[in-house]
């Protein structure tokens, strides 16, 4: 599957942005789909993922609350609305897929499909 990821950009904080991760094929029943973040100097770290199956999500505990994670299989997307955006929410954010099972949904690892970045700056 191949993913591209779309919808950053300079906001301000307290605002809000929607990323699009576009995939080759449907992700429903096939893949679990994630969202990462790499701020500079920093390491990847998990912000959210929606499971294959069930549409079951999880996230974070930093963006718990503030962003939402879904997929709109008619369109083989799946998006990350981000709210209440924090300058510590500036990073590069990737989308990725994958098959793990439910305890490696957070992992870097468990995921074998990345899109390329989409930079997210949230300005004090």
């Amino acid at each position: 599957v191949q993913l591209q990821a779309s919808g950053g950009g300079l906001v301000q904080a307290g605002g809000s942005l929607r990323l699009s991760c576009e995939t080759s094929e449907r992700t429903n029943n096939n893949y679990n789909v994630g969202w990462f973040r790499q701020a500079p100097g920093t390491e990847r770290e998990f912000v959210a993922a929606i499971r294959r199956t069930g549409g079951y999500t999880y996230y974070a505990d930093s963006v718990k609350g503030r962003f939402t994670i879904s997929r709109d299989n008619a369109k083989n997307t799946v998006y990350l609305q981000m709210t209440s955006l924090k300058p510590e929410d500036t990073a590069v954010y990737y989308c990725a897929a994958g098959t793990g099972i439910l305890s490696t949904i957070s992992w870097p690892s468990a995921y074998g499909y990345w899109g390329q970045e989409t930079l997210v700056t949230v300005s004090s």
